[in-house]
């Protein structure tokens, strides 16, 4: 259980926010006429809803004027159509169409940005089967899994309300200031005192709430990787009575994250309280002169609602900034965090002209390969052996001593340094690695079962394969019996990561399924390690019948189980320290017959 923190993902600011902001848009070349809609609603509605103040104020005055000329004359009020009831119409559906356009916008742009979460999701689901596995040892699957769910949502979230309100602020503040410069130069400048000081507010608050922020993301990737890696755990949690220890530290976790979001949130509720009582007096400070003009006659009624109006509209972005910009400075974070995903190095591709390979013989030579995680350092120098077809070939050693690696480098998981490795004469880069594999079958020591039948599961790497197959192999792999005793047998839909079947019968399982496959090349990588020992001399058996006539890789460390190997290969520091078969390698008396009379002692 590791408490390494990653701050690969961490930042809240990007890096370069205007190459991935113009990398995100170009996701969005698909979506041009709608963006086109858009762009044309939000003109139409920061236009209307900018001259509707100015036109109001005109049918105010002509409202106020009829009223007092009602008084005046002892008449009946009325509203004559010509031409105060076309202008009271008119202002009414400028007001409808306003609404309109912000709403339809509002809904387009929610398509647009759920559309490019789709199209980035895909290619992240795309990315994923072509990184290499030095890419997962590297990053915790908590991690991964928040930087495409998280993230993603954040940029949607931005796409469909920050983005918008920074487009139709920009333009709704320089119109609304335009007018209020028009109405009155001594008021304006009134407002951009207290603007002033309300951007200095929002300014020194807006950096201390990215700081926040970060801390924030920090405190919730750690929680998320270590809730998974704790979920993912549990057993071993429980074998070694760390229950309290990993419920201190996930409550410490907890803690920390609970301290980071209530210093975020207070930061982000206190400065719009704070801004709008600024803004609060300096409207209370306009009014009082305002008021004072009006009583002079050097303002009408209409004006001063006008000139509120506007003011009301350039202090609302004012207000808004600060989120604004921490909204859209966070979500390009996020999206230059997802374009790092996809920009991570790739698997090799595979080679333009592939050799077919449908069935192999089966036989497998490596040939002076070298390999390292790093190339400055190499692990594997010079391994080199043959299996030829139908051979059953050992492999054997101390733990980390490099055999699983042996195997990853025979199925292409990763890409060898020096040499090459050969199926039936051909090498394994000149296949693709669909073919490549498709001639192998893997029965690990970390079984893994998906959601579903167990029916399913054993037909994971023949889908099209029939009930009867299925219920063959299940057979062949001495699990059909207990199969047969679940409570709807092969229907019977495994959960919680198989939580109802036994390790054991998980294993089990999983060799159905490489019996069904019935692949020329078979791999175990420890596959009876949890069975009781009369379910592995059954399986023994069934083996031995399936690996006739077919090459086999059998990583094990009970050296009962590969005494009748044609070859066994003792690896030790990533290399090939001996290898012949049994009888060979007992009368060399080397590091196997010393690991085996240890055994057998």
């Amino acid at each position: 259980m590791s408490d390494k923190r990653t701050v690969t993902f961490d930042k809240e600011i990007p890096e370069n926010a205007g190459i991935t902001a113009k990398r995100l848009f170009g996701q969005l070349k698909n979506q041009r006429s709608r963006l086109i809609i858009v762009a044309i609603c939000i003109v139409l509605y920061t236009a209307l809803n900018i001259f509707t103040p100015y036109y109001s104020a005109g049918v105010i005055d002509h409202l106020l004027t009829a009223i007092r000329n009602c008084v005046s004359t002892g008449a009946k009020f009325s509203i004559e159509w010509n031409p105060l009831g076309m202008k009271m119409l008119a202002l009414f559906l400028m007001y409808i169409l306003t609404s309109v356009f912000y709403h339809f916008q509002a809904y387009l742009m929610a398509s647009v940005a759920e559309r490019l979460i789709l199209t980035l999701r895909k290619q992240i689901s795309h990315k994923l089967n072509k990184l290499p596995l030095r890419f997962f040892d590297g990053n915790k699957p908590g991690e991964i899994l928040s930087r495409v769910t998280s993230d993603l949502d954040k940029v949607s979230e931005t796409l469909q309300t920050g983005l918008l309100k920074l487009l139709t602020a920009i333009g709704t503040l320089v119109g609304a200031m335009a007018f209020m410069f028009y109405y009155s130069v001594l008021l304006m400048l009134v407002f951009l005192a207290f603007t002033v000081v309300s951007l200095s507010v929002t300014k020194a608050v807006a950096k201390k709430n990215l700081e926040c922020a970060a801390d924030r993301q920090r405190a919730l990737a750690y929680l998320t990787g270590i809730a998974e890696e704790y979920y993912t755990g549990r057993d071993v949690i429980r074998a070694y009575n760390h229950e309290q220890e990993s419920i201190e530290t996930v409550n410490t976790a907890v803690d920390e994250l609970r301290a980071a979001t209530k210093k975020t949130d207070f930061l982000t509720n206190c400065v719009n309280p704070l801004i709008r009582m600024l803004s609060r007096l300096s409207q209370a400070a306009i009014m009082l002169l305002a008021c004072h003009w009006m009583l002079q006659g050097r303002m009408s009624l209409g004006v001063v609602q006008a000139f509120f109006q506007y003011m009301n509209m350039a202090a609302e972005p004012l207000t808004e900034t600060s989120y604004m910009i921490n909204s859209l400075q966070a979500a390009l974070a996020s999206a230059e965090r997802t374009f790092h995903f996809l920009d991570a190095a790739e698997e090799i591709p595979d080679t333009s002209t592939p050799i077919p390979l449908e069935k192999a013989k089966g036989k497998v030579s490596f040939e002076n390969v070298s390999f390292g995680y790093t190339p400055d350092k190499i692990l594997m120098k010079n391994i080199s052996f043959t299996a030829k077809p139908g051979q059953k070939i050992a492999v054997v050693g101390s733990t980390g001593a490099g055999k699983t690696t042996l195997i990853n480098l025979l199925m292409r998981f990763y890409e060898v340094n020096g040499g090459q490795i050969t199926i039936d004469g051909i090498r394994t880069t000149d296949l693709t690695r669909q073919d490549l594999r498709h001639n192998f079958g893997m029965v690990l020591q970390d079984t893994w079962l998906f959601g579903g039948t167990i029916a399913e599961n054993i037909a994971y790497g023949r889908p099209d394969a029939t009930m009867e197959e299925i219920k063959a192999a299940a057979k062949a792999a001495k699990v059909d019996y207990f199969i047969r005793t679940m409570p709807q047998g092969y229907n019977t839909v495994l959960d919680n990561d198989a939580a109802n079947l036994s390790v054991g019968q998980r294993q089990l399982i999983t060799i159905a399924r490489v019996f069904l496959c019935n692949p020329p090349v078979i791999i175990l990588d420890e596959a009876t390690s949890s069975v009781d020992t009369r379910t592995e001399a059954e399986i023994g058996k069934a083996m031995k019948q399936l690996m006739s006539g077919r090459t086999s890789f059998v990583i094990a460390h009970r050296l009962s189980t590969i005494r009748d190997a044609d070859n066994i290969l003792f690896m030790e520091n990533g290399n090939i320290i001996e290898q012949g078969n049994h009888k060979e390698l007992l009368a060399a008396k080397g590091a196997y017959a010393a690991l085996y009379y240890s055994q057998f002692a």
